[in-house]
């Protein structure tokens, strides 16, 4: 049935008018600038991409996330990006193919077909940053350090920043050692992946009695930096999950020593956004918004469908919530109307004005764009700026 409102959207579909457009694209220029500062390289990866290269091999999640329809050229099927993570992760694996560390950064529009939470929308406009080629906790550090500190720029310094932050690892050796269906661990990653304590209970019905156990006292393993002692104490005979404590512990030791002032709290059932993640995951919060402002984590070997398993690590962010849930001050500019005349004077003053940061709109008509707050006035030969009234 063909609706007579032309103008409605689709759920969870929204465009930005001007104040708001021209709000995220400020953020958007602050933050790519800020990344080119930190040596990060900017990359346009295509809005679609071929469905066996765009999602192979990460996970039901993303496919599911994915909206998909047919190439009329190829009669293949294309996917519409709903995560750029994986393309920056093609990229430096096949179309760059750099030795040693290779850093990049992106934005652009995603899209998701269906909302990721309560407080999301399905067409995400999504700024991130990755480092390919370092295993080390290090990159995980200038990562992390990156993503506190474009949070910090566009909330502002006042404002209270709290890093969430667990690591995969600790699951997965939980887990490693059972010879079970799959579906059974998808069960529980997904159990565990929306904080559903009711279905993780379902998930593990079955399961060797202690494994039952410490999958539930995993969800329990939150807080200060105190539950790292639990969590040793949960994992004592296997080591793989003990390096991961490890590697937490020392995070958060040089994330307190670098930033005293962002608040951390670590979360070791935490197993934030896409499967793909292998490592370290992490979120950060600021006060007065439900919901993670930007996240990421480790994500090695993705690159290997492509002919280059690379460690990796990165995060991203929505820059219509950031922009949304903070308030970066955007510099004030002079916005002057002009009148619609030929004056070869009139048009060299107007060249000046743009070229220092002016903004000149013509007064067609003889009406002022509400926005001027002066006028260029005619005084004999010169044409000079006067307040509008």
């Amino acid at each position: 049935m063909t609706s007579d409102k032309r103008w409605l959207l689709p759920d969870g579909i929204d465009e930005l008018l001007p104040d708001r457009a021209g709000a995220v694209e400020h953020m958007r220029r602050a933050l790519l600038d800020e990344c080119e500062r930190w040596g990060f390289q900017f990359v346009i990866p295509p809005l679609v991409e071929f469905t066996d290269s765009l999602l192979v091999g990460l996970g039901a999640d993303l496919d599911v996330l994915t909206c998909k329809f047919s190439d009329r050229l190829s009669g293949r099927t294309l996917g519409v990006r709903a995560d750029m993570t994986p393309q920056t992760a093609r990229i430096d694996a096949h179309s760059l193919c750099e030795e040693g560390v290779t850093r990049l950064c992106y934005a652009g529009s995603t899209l998701h077909s269906a909302p990721q939470s309560l407080m999301a929308g399905r067409s995400p406009i999504q700024l991130g940053a990755e480092i390919y080629g370092c295993a080390d906790p290090s990159a995980d550090l200038e990562i992390i350090d990156l993503m506190l500190a474009l949070v910090s720029r566009a909330a502002g310094q006042d404002c209270t920043i709290t890093l969430d932050i667990g690591h995969v690892g600790v699951y997965e050796a939980l887990l490693a050692e059972l010879d079970r269906a799959t579906d059974i661990g998808e069960a529980v990653f997904d159990a565990l992946q929306r904080k559903s304590l009711p279905d993780l209970e379902a998930a593990i019905v079955g399961l060797p009695a202690e494994l039952a156990a410490s999958l539930l006292a995993l969800t329990q393993l939150h807080g200060s930096t105190d539950v790292l002692s639990k969590a040793r104490a949960l994992v004592a005979d296997l080591p793989s999950a003990k390096r991961a404590i490890d590697e937490v512990e020392a995070v958060v030791s040089a994330i307190e020593r670098a930033h005293p002032n962002v608040a951390i709290y670590i979360d070791l059932a935490e197993l934030r956004g896409f499967q793909y993640h292998t490592g370290l995951v992490f979120a950060a919060y600021i006060d007065g918004y439900g919901a993670a402002i930007a996240k990421g984590g480790r994500y090695d070997n993705v690159g290997s469908v492509f002919g280059r398993a690379r460690p990796a690590t990165g995060f991203a962010c929505d820059l219509k919530a950031l922009t949304a849930a903070t308030q970066l001050e955007i510099n004030s500019r002079r916005v002057i109307s002009a009148p619609v005349v030929f004056d070869q004077d009139l048009e060299l003053t107007i060249n000046h004005l743009r070229e220092d940061g002016c903004v000149v709109i013509r007064a067609h008509n003889g009406e002022h764009d509400h926005r001027c707050n002066e006028q260029l006035i005619k005084h004999g030969t010169d044409w000079v700026c006067e307040p509008r009234a």
